[in-house]
């Protein structure tokens, strides 16, 4: 597992997700939260992000009866 730090815009293409739609689902308690990296600064943590990715495909999976 990676603690590597994202900025948005990889987030954003790794997901296909939007920013404000990150953000909604960031509201929503259905994404991972930021890290905050300084007054103006923040990131994700790339494994985090990983296992959403995992998790959103194991969904599909499991609703296909697979």
């Amino acid at each position: 597992m990676s603690n590597a730090i994202l900025r948005l815009p990889e987030v954003k293409c790794r997901t296909g997700l939007s920013g404000s739609t990150i953000y909604a689902k960031i509201t929503e308690g259905t994404f991972p939260a930021q890290v905050k990296l300084g007054s103006r600064l923040a990131g994700w943590v790339e494994s985090e992000i990983d296992e959403w990715i995992a998790q959103r495909i194991a969904e599909r999976d499991n609703s296909c009866g697979g």
